[in-house]
C-alpha cells in the first residue's frame, strides 16, 4: 500500500516553515487523538500516519532527504535499520549520496579531520565604575574562577608531562567523530573515547585526570581605557578557559556597568549638569561657579533675566572620547528657585517689588478701594524715608469716605495692597483707626514726627 505525501497528510504546502507544520500537527492530532474518538476505527491510524509525517518534516536533515527522494529515503532499512543504499538508483551507495548532500556537515567528507579543537570556552563577566573612572580610565582587579592549564602535566594530560604518552583515538582515528548509520542516514556524533580531542592518554595525569587543565581562581588586572560607556565590551584573549590538553584558551570579555552620577547626566561625549539660582540671581546676572567631571571649577556667566532651563554651553568642558584625545562639551542647565520661609524685611521687598511690576512704578492717581471692593478715593502723593530712600507713607485722598469729607491722610504703605483684578490698591484698616488719623495738610512734613507716632501707637 502507497503512503501518501507527508506534506499531504498535515495539509501544509511544501514551503511551509516550522511554525506553520507545528500548528498544522497539532490541529489535526488534537483531531484525531484515539482518546477522543472511541470507537472511530479510522482516528488511530490516521493519527500514527500525522506522527509519522510530522517526525520527519520537523526535523531538517530528514526533511531535506524527503524533498529530494521522497519515501525511498527511509526505505531499504528504515529509520534505525542496518541496511543502506547500495547500486540501484543511487549509484554509490548510501555514503556517497550522504557526502553529496552533507559533505561539509562537521567539517568535511571522508577521512578530514572533522573533530573538535578542545579549544577553551569564552568567558564573562561585569564590572561596575564610577563615572569619572570612565571618563579619566582606571585599571581594576577581577577575580575570575576558571580553568587552567595543568602545572603537573603541562596541559598535556599525561602522567610524564610529555607528548608522547598522547595517542591518536582508536575508536574515532584521530578525527574526534564517530558516524553510525540508521537506514538513510548517517548520523555523526562526538567521539565518546576522546571526548572530541582525536587523541587518547595511555597514562593519564593524577592531577588533572587527564584533561590537561584543573579549575582554579585567577586573579586579573583589567585596564579600563577613558571614555567607555556603560555597555562597553572589553575582549581579554586568551583569558578564558583553559583549551583541553594543550587546545588554545578561550577569551574573557569583561562588560563595563558604569553608575548613576548624582550630579552629572552623560550624553555620549557631552555633559549635563543642573545648577540652582537664586531668583535674584537669574533677574540682575552674575557668575557662579559649577564643578567639572575632571574634578575642577568651571566658572559660568549668567546673564541677567535667566530662565529655567536656559543651557550654557562650556566648550571642551565634557567627557572624554573612546582611543582619542578629544574631549566634548559641558553644558550648564540653570533651574530659578522660589525662595521659600522669607524674612519680613523680604517680604516688604517682594511686595515693593511686585507692586513696581504692576503699576510700571507709577504710583500717583493709582485708584484705593476698601476691603468691601467700594472705590473710596486715590494716592495723591508718597512720603519716603529718609534713610533708606523706601516709601514709608501713602498720601490718600479720600472723597467723603465714612463721612469724613475730602481730606488728605498718610497711610503707611504696609496697610495698603494692590489687587490686580482691581487695578488699585486696597486699604487694610478700620474706620477708627482712619479717622482718627492725622490728615496731611498744607506743610503735612512738618508733622512727621505726629505721623509717625500715631501709626506707630498701637489700637
Amino acid at each position: 500500500m502507497s503512503k501518501r505525501d507527508y506534506y499531504e497528510v498535515l495539509g501544509v504546502g511544501r514551503d511551509a516553515d516550522e511554525d506553520g507544520l507545528k500548528k498544522a500537527y497539532r490541529k489535526l492530532a488534537m483531531k484525531y487523538h484515539p482518546d477522543r474518538n472511541h470507537g472511530d476505527k479510522d482516528a488511530e491510524p490516521r493519527f500514527k500516519e500525522l506522527n509519522e509525517a510530522y517526525d520527519v518534516l520537523k526535523d531538517s536533515e530528514k526533511r531535506a532527504a524527503y524533498d529530494r527522494f521522497g519515501h525511498a529515503a527511509f526505505e531499504q532499512g528504515g529509520p534505525g535499520g542496518g541496511g543502506g543504499f547500495q547500486g540501484g538508483p543511487f549509484g554509490g551507495g548510501f555514503e556517497d549520496i550522504f557526502e553529496e548532500m552533507f559533505g561539509r556537515f562537521g567539517g568535511g567528507g571522508r577521512g578530514g579531520r572533522g573533530g573538535a579543537t578542545g579549544r577553551g570556552q569564552d568567558l564573562r563577566t561585569q564590572v561596575e565604575i564610577t563615572l569619572e573612572d570612565a571618563f579619566a580610565g582606571s585599571k581594576t582587579n577581577i577575580r575570575i574562577p576558571s580553568s587552567v592549564s595543568c602545572e603537573a602535566c603541562k596541559g598535556t594530560g599525561a602522567e610524564d608531562g610529555s607528548s608522547a604518552g598522547v595517542q591518536t583515538c582508536g575508536t574515532c582515528s584521530g578525527s574526534g567523530k564517530v558516524r553510525a548509520q540508521q537506514g538513510f542516514f548517517l548520523i555523526e556524533r562526538t567521539c565518546p573515547t576522546c571526548g572530541g580531542s582525536g587523541r587518547t592518554i595511555k597514562n593519564p595525569c593524577k592531577i588533572c585526570h587527564g584533561a590537561g587543565r584543573v579549575q582554579r581562581e585567577r586573579t586579573l588586572n583589567v585596564t579600563i581605557p577613558p571614555g567607555v560607556e556603560d555597555g562597553t565590551r572589553i575582549r581579554l584573549t586568551g583569558e578564558g578557559e583553559a583549551g583541553l590538553r594543550g587546545a588554545p584558551a578561550g577569551d574573557l570579555y569583561v562588560d563595563i556597568a558604569v553608575k548613576p552620577h548624582p550630579i552629572f547626566q552623560r550624553d555620549g561625549s557631552n555633559i549635563f549638569i543642573r545648577v540652582p539660582l537664586r531668583m535674584t540671581q537669574a533677574a540682575l546676572g552674575g557668575h557662579v561657579e559649577v564643578p567639572s567631571i575632571d574634578g575642577g571649577r568651571a566658572r559660568v556667566t549668567i546673564p541677567a533675566g535667566s530662565q529655567t532651563g536656559d543651557q550654557f554651553r562650556l566648550r571642551g568642558k565634557g567627557f572624554s572620547v573612546l582611543r582619542s584625545a578629544a574631549r566634548g562639551d559641558m553644558y550648564v542647565q540653570v533651574s530659578v528657585e522660589t525662595p521659600q520661609n522669607l524674612t519680613a524685611r523680604q517680604r516688604e521687598l517682594l511686595e515693593e517689588f511686585e507692586t513696581e511690576a504692576v503699576t510700571g512704578g507709577k504710583v500717583s492717581g493709582t485708584d484705593v478701594y476698601s476691603l468691601n471692593a467700594e472705590h473710596i478715593g486715590s494716592i495723591e502723593d508718597v512720603m519716603l524715608d529718609k534713610s533708606s530712600g523706601r516709601v514709608a507713607y501713602a498720601v490718600l485722598s479720600f472723597g467723603g469716605f465714612l463721612g469724613l469729607g475730602s481730606k488728605h491722610y498718610p497711610l503707611p504703605w504696609e496697610m495698603l495692597r494692590y489687587d490686580t483684578q482691581l487695578g488699585g490698591y486696597v486699604v487694610k484698616l478700620d474706620k477708627v483707626r482712619l479717622e482718627n488719623a492725622p490728615v496731611a495738610e498744607e506743610g503735612w512734613s512738618d508733622r512727621r514726627r505726629l505721623i509717625d507716632e500715631y501709626w506707630a501707637t498701637p489700637i
